[in-house]
This record gives structure tokens, sequence and C-alpha cells, in this order.
């Protein structure tokens, strides 16, 4: 790692991993063969899994699970929490203890474009595509392409992009 980094000991790197510089992570995993641009912030709890790239930019919170070959667009944030609040009923900042963190899962092969906003508790089916500067507010389809705010389906992909087999 770089001074430019801030890595703490118990990430779990996997073999080939390309770091840009100004990055944040943290009780987190990251598969094989990933690429991770710079400010990015990877929290505790969040997988990203192998052969993924990971923009510049991009928040993943605790609760964020990507799988194998995923690619995420600049500046996305993914959000895990659905109702959050500053203080507890009470008037006191509230503690990890407050909440509970609402599960994220991005399946393989999908792809997000930068911009976008995960809300918790959504899963991107394998090989969708989100449409940059998209809000997901629901599940998308496997091999679906969504865009807009809230995020719709637009079509579905019913030929392989080139290159890449989506059925694999």
């Amino acid at each position: 790692m770089n001074s430019y980094n801030c890595i703490s000991d118990n990430v779990k790197m996997g073999e080939n991993v390309r770091l840009s510089k100004f990055i944040n992570m943290y009780g987190c995993e990251i598969g094989d063969e990933t690429k991770v641009g710079a400010f990015v912030e990877i929290q505790k709890n969040a997988s990203v899994g192998r052969c993924c790239k990971i923009s510049s930019h991009t928040f993943i919170c605790e609760g964020v699970l990507i799988e194998d070959n995923v690619f995420i667009g600049h500046g996305v944030m993914f959000i895990n929490d659905s109702y959050p609040r500053a203080t507890t009923s009470d008037g006191n900042l509230q503690t990890e203890a407050d909440w509970k963190v609402e599960r994220t899962v991005i399946k393989k092969g999908a792809s997000i474009g930068s911009g976008a906003t995960i809300l918790s508790n959504i899963h991107v089916g394998e090989n969708a595509i989100v449409g940059a500067g998209s809000v997901v507010t629901k599940n998308v389809p496997p091999n679906s392409i969504v865009a807009g705010n809230p995020a719709r389906i637009l079509r579905y992909i019913e030929q392989p992009v080139e290159g890449y087999n989506v059925h694999s």
C-alpha cells in the first residue's frame, strides 16, 4: 500500500487487486483481479467479487455484496438504511446499536452506470444494466436494462454483448 491510501489490516484482499490512490477501505473483502479507482470508500461487511471494476468516487457501504465480473461506474452511491436518522427518539446521536444494516446485492456480470444511486434492500440481477444517473428503488431483473428516476425497465438484453457471454 502507499501513503495515499487508508487500507485497514482487516481488509481481505485477493490476488492481483489493482488500487488507485486516495482509497479508504476497512473490514471488507475484495476479490482477485479487481480494480478499484481513486476516491473510493468500501466499508466493513461489504464484499466485492473477482474481476470487478469499481470506478472513482464510488461509495460502497456496509451490507453491499457485489458478485464477480461487475462494473460500477464513477460516483455510484449505495444506501443501507431506508429511514436514516441522526438521532434516536430521545434526541441522542444514533450509534450502530440503533439501526440494522439493509442488504443490497449486485449479481454477477451486472453494470451500474455513473452517478447511479442504489437504495437498500435491492437486488440487481445477473447481467443487468443500470443507466447512468438512475435511482434504483426496486429489484432489477436479470438481463434487463433500466434507467431513470425511479429506474424503470427499458428493455431486456437479447443478444450477448460483443466479447462477453451473458449466459456464462
